[in-house]
């Protein structure tokens, strides 16, 4: 890849944006739910990736905006109902009314924050776990300040890909993931792939949740790229690479 000629990297505004990892037990390990772009997306086209978006002006922070990016991506909808229980779709009356309720929070009919006003709801905020915090390299076209959470996937509710931006959905384990993306089969972004690293080191969602805990405030990590003297990529550098300080954050 190059950079067009006329490109200024530094007219990129940098986006707040956020991403759940929905996890499930499924002994002897855990599995993560995972979705393929569409090629056709202008950022990560074709990689596999969790839930997730930038933050819109009506989300009211990192946490509401991945619970929305979950419902509108994935069709989870991580809320209680005034008893306390996860939200359940489980009669075909109220998935027919949650799955128009996700039609249209995708479309921008419909907020949110109105769909838990009216349901009579109380979002999963406190229950998201945040677990990293990346920034996309200088020199994108599109840049991300990202922010990635954990969350036990409530029962009660399948996911599924959204056939718009995302075209393929399945649950793998984070082992399986990893195989599968050094083996070519699935692309993946370097944030996705030390997730899954992280979720790996786990077999089940309680010890998950739990080391997700005492993260407390993420280190942020800002990849570098270090670019030829005609425009090309030359490497990727991580902050623990040798090289890395040598480049300017920007």
């Amino acid at each position: 890849m190059s950079q067009a000629p006329d490109f200024d990297p530094a007219s990129v505004r940098i986006r707040p944006a956020a991403t759940v990892m929905l996890v499930r037990d499924a002994a002897p390990t855990i599995e993560v739910f995972m979705m393929r772009r569409t090629t056709k997306a202008a950022f990560a086209g074709g990689m596999y990736v969790f839930p997730g978006g930038a933050v819109d002006d009506e989300d009211s922070s990192y946490e509401m905006a991945s619970i929305r990016e979950c419902f509108e991506e994935a069709g989870v909808l991580l809320a209680r109902d005034g008893s306390g229980r996860t939200v359940r779709f489980d009669e075909p009356v109220a998935k027919a009314r949650f799955a128009d309720h996700r039609r249209r929070v995708h479309a921008g009919e419909l907020s949110m924050t109105r769909v838990l006003t009216d349901e009579g709801f109380v979002a999963q905020t406190e229950e998201l776990a945040w677990v990293a915090h990346w920034i996309t390299p200088f020199g994108e076209v599109r840049r991300f300040d990202t922010r990635f959470f954990v969350v036990a996937m409530p029962d009660d509710q399948e996911p599924l890909h959204d056939h718009i931006e995302t075209v393929e959905s399945l649950w793998v384990t984070p082992h399986d993931a990893l195989r599968r993306m050094r083996a070519g089969e699935l692309l993946m972004l370097p944030p996705t792939v030390a997730n899954l690293e992280f979720l790996a080191a786990h077999e089940s969602v309680e010890s998950v949740i739990a080391a997700a805990r005492t993260v407390g405030v993420p280190p942020r990590i800002l990849p570098k790229v270090r670019w030829t003297d005609d425009g090309r990529i030359d490497a990727l550098l991580m902050p623990s690479d040798p090289g890395y300080d040598e480049i300017p954050e920007r």
